[in-house]
């Protein structure tokens, strides 16, 4: 792999690593402060507003300004927000109403950081080294997805909230590695230099189209991330340790299936396989939902995992790939919009549906209901086999 890509890796990987501690510790504190599903899902909207309200601001700025500077901008000033949460926080544990404010300027300066660093990889290796290395960081990621939640889970436990301090002092690491990125200018400017270009351009190509609305609909109804808290807690009785094995398992399965794609492409009928693959993701999360098992649980967390890294290297690489550079920061953002801030919306839906329904048939109607938007796309888009030679070429 190209030389730049080593402080690609390391600023992705403090990024996700802090995140993931912050996610166990904000998750585990609402819950324990209010007993209430709701809390969790007020968390994900808190994450959401922000990332809707600009993420068109934050493609466009991506494609007329240089990206490592914005990259920069948002590792610092997250850094900030969680140091300044943790010196908050030394006289008294915090209610509920700072984690939130926390998590909206979290959300913001997350939001002008993604387009920015996903706009920037393909300026940082070859096109013929391009989905390998899509691969390879997604595997980084995912590898710190395994030890975040881990560790988050092991910090809270035995020292409360040096937990923030210790995700302040990763998004610092992750601000010296943004300098460390080649400076790559302004793009050429495009046809089209609207604020909604990157709307427009999805919107004409059917099948980019189609696979970023699937992943928008699965990550939507089949996530349980939100939920975690309460399945450790209250059904599989495992403590915050638990919930932090919990949130790592998704990061095994993935880092497994990203190191056999970091070898080797996805092959021939790649969009059909993200069809399988997001079916099989929605299997994973009915059966999860239904375990009362603490290692089986694991297991299907595991396979979910698995299963969506497939669907992510296919996805993340056709985007990049088909789209020109003086487009990749609006394109970016819209892809952000669909899968990114779909997550933290997607935490909304499970905790409302967990407080109107139940945690067990949330999290079950959110496994069949990807299975029935696999069918439905299907039909809606036969683009996905139809073009699938398209797709294996791109990835």
């Amino acid at each position: 792999m190209a030389r730049p890509l080593t402080p690609f890796l390391a600023l992705h990987s403090a990024g996700e690593l802090a995140s993931q501690m912050l996610n166990v510790a904000i998750g585990w504190h609402l819950y324990s402060l209010t007993h209430s599903p709701m809390s969790l899902a007020y968390a994900g909207l808190a994450q959401f507003l922000p990332n809707a309200a600009t993420a068109l601001l934050a493609g466009h700025a991506a494609d007329r300004w240089e990206r490592r500077n914005l990259i920069a901008w948002s590792a610092a000033a997250q850094a900030a927000c969680v140091a300044a949460f943790a010196l908050w926080t030394i006289p008294a544990p915090p209610s509920a109403l700072p984690v939130y404010l926390l998590l909206f300027l979290l959300g913001t300066a997350r939001a002008f950081g993604s387009p920015a660093m996903s706009a920037i990889l393909p300026a940082i290796v070859s096109a013929e080294e391009f989905p390998r290395a899509v691969a390879a960081s997604t595997s980084a990621f995912q590898i710190c997805a395994i030890a975040g939640p881990a560790l988050g889970g092991l910090l809270y436990a035995f020292a409360g909230r040096m937990v923030f301090a210790a995700a302040a002092a990763l998004y610092l690491f992750g601000l010296t590695q943004a300098w460390r990125l080649p400076a790559a200018g302004r793009a050429e400017p495009a046809a089209d230099e609207g604020l909604l270009a990157g709307v427009r351009y999805v919107g004409a190509n059917r099948l980019l189209l189609a696979l970023l609305s699937l992943d928008l609909f699965a990550v939507l109804l089949g996530g349980v991330t939100a939920l975690l808290p309460i399945y450790a807690r209250d059904i599989l009785a495992v403590g915050p340790v638990g919930l932090g094995c919990l949130r790592c398992a998704p990061g095994i399965g993935a880092a497994a299936v990203g190191l056999l794609l970091s070898r080797r492409s996805a092959g021939q009928g790649a969009a059909r396989s993200m069809l399988a693959c997001v079916a099989g993701f929605g299997v994973a999360t009915a059966v999860f939902a239904l375990s009362t098992s603490f290692w089986l649980s694991l297991a299907a967390l595991a396979g979910a995992g698995g299963f969506d890294m497939v669907s992510m290297v296919i996805r993340h690489t056709l985007v990049q790939t088909a789209t020109p550079d003086a487009m990749r920061g609006r394109v970016s953002a819209i892809n952000w919009i669909f899968i990114g801030a779909s997550a933290e919306l997607g935490e909304f839906e499970s905790g409302a549906a967990a407080a109107l329904f139940g945690t067990v048939p949330a999290a079950l109607l959110g496994g069949l209901g990807t299975l029935a938007v696999v069918g439905l796309w299907t039909m809606l888009f036969p683009e996905l086999s139809e073009k699938s030679r398209h797709a294996d070429q791109t990835t």
